[in-house]
């Protein structure tokens, strides 16, 4: 056997966390400020002590062209010395509320700078110092107490403080773990519970994402299509819904709270949408570990608007998110997976929805192929025809070019099968 089927069915542990709203009615927009000026401040003193160096980067392009390009590369300050002892005693200077909130928006400041680094360095974002623009206080264990139903808030020690009842709330029946770190803003207190739960891998299934479908594959399930048509419907529908109203909504103000009303309704309805498509997933291929192509739409536009406008109604993020907390998900680059052959590894073209193959002639959906690619690379495995063939062992619809369909007793058609719309998964045999 080529491949070892040992691995799965052993035992892994699985973090999940999941958060749930609780709307309040307290007055807490000034403590919200407070810590919004508080957090740009830990932002703006570790952008002050960043280091700044030269490196230069070798590339080397067809026709034997080198050349080096020098880029400025940020270094953040992580000492001890300058986060727990001189940015602390800094932030704690005429702040009067409790002093854990100082610890936490150290650590909030210094993951909005790192997530900007990472931004910077792929050429995503600019030499430019971050904003904290929203309103909102991340409020860690030893800040509040949970006891007989309440939510203890600490705002200052021994003064102020402000109290949730969530005896009767609709989720702690699902609720599983222990509770977590809490997010609090202007109209709603986040609650986040953390779990860890052992399950047994029985595989793993990579989804190539489409516009209108998900195509997955795995060697134990096959070739599996999610339709995505309902959802592309949604964004489409609005989007008319929307062009009728922004010719008037700047001649008539009223007009722009109805475009505000479908933007919502688009929103909720997507998430609907993915919330079911996902649940069915994971319930039809529970205990799997699924593969995600880690898909970028900046790095998708061109100067085409309608190509765009079409790439900005895909959901992929979304639907990548929605399975992290219900299923094992692996994040793939989608570098190749479609022009590479998942038989031979060679680079091709394809045309339209099929894939041939100009070196050892396999013909396969073009979808499909990317599905196996990002499997491989999920396995870590590199395309051979002797993999593949025992990849591809029990499965029917593969053909050679030129030479007779393989019509097996499980062959359903000789053509792509859309699924139902309405049934948000379906399995079927390759064709």
């Amino acid at each position: 056997m080529l491949i070892s089927r040992t691995k799965y069915n052993k035992v892994e542990e699985l973090q999940q966390i999941r958060a749930y709203n609780v709307k309040h009615n307290y007055n807490v927009s000034s403590f919200l400020e407070d810590y919004r000026r508080l957090l740009q401040r830990a932002v703006d003193e570790i952008w002050n002590n960043i280091v700044w160096i030269e490196k230069k980067n070798f590339y080397r392009v067809k026709g034997n062209k080198n050349y080096y390009v020098t880029r400025i590369i940020p270094i953040v300050p992580k000492s001890n010395e300058f986060k727990n002892h001189y940015l602390r005693n800094l932030l704690m200077k005429d702040w009067r509320y409790s002093k854990h909130y100082v610890d936490s928006s150290i650590k909030q400041a210094y993951s909005i700078v790192k997530s900007w680094r990472r931004s910077y360095m792929k050429g995503e974002r600019r030499r430019e110092k971050p904003t904290v623009k929203k309103r909102f206080v991340r409020i860690k264990e030893t800040l509040y107490s949970y006891n007989n139903g309440k939510i203890k808030v600490s705002i200052k020690p021994y003064e102020e403080y402000i109290m949730f009842d969530i005896s009767k709330a609709w989720f702690l029946s699902r609720a599983k773990g222990e509770m977590g770190e809490l997010i609090l803003n202007e109209k709603y207190l986040t609650i986040t519970f953390r779990s860890r739960e052992k399950i047994k891998t029985k595989g793993s299934i990579a989804w190539d994402c489409n516009e209108k479908s998900l195509d997955g594959f795995s060697p134990e399930t096959g070739w599996i299509r999610a339709d995505l048509k309902l959802l592309f419907h949604i964004h489409r529908v609005y989007e008319i819904k929307r062009k009728r109203l922004q010719q008037k909504a700047s001649k008539k103000n009223s007009l722009k709270k109805i475009l505000q009303k479908y933007s919502r309704r688009e929103r909720n309805r997507a998430k609907d949408f993915v919330h079911k498509l996902t649940k069915e997933i994971s319930r039809d291929f529970k205990n799997y570990a699924h593969g995600f192509e880690d898909l970028r739409k900046k790095n998708m536009f061109s100067y085409s608007r309608e190509h765009n406008r079409r790439i900005a109604k895909m959901n992929w993020k979304m639907i990548t998110s929605f399975m992290s907390y219900k299923s094992r998900t692996v994040i793939l680059n989608p570098k190749n997976s479609t022009i590479r052959c998942s038989r031979c590894g060679k680079i091709n073209a394809p045309k339209g929805a099929s894939y041939a193959c100009s070196r050892c002639g396999l013909r396969i959906n073009r979808q499909l192929n990317a599905a196996i690619n990002l499997y491989l690379q999920m396995e870590g495995l590199s395309p051979t025809p002797k993999l593949f063939d025992e990849l591809m062992k029990g499965w029917s619809g593969f053909t050679l070019t030129g030479e007779e369909a393989d019509e097996g007793f499980n062959e359903l058609k000789r053509s792509p099968r859309l699924m139902n719309p309405k049934s948000y998964v379906s399995l079927f045999k390759t064709t």
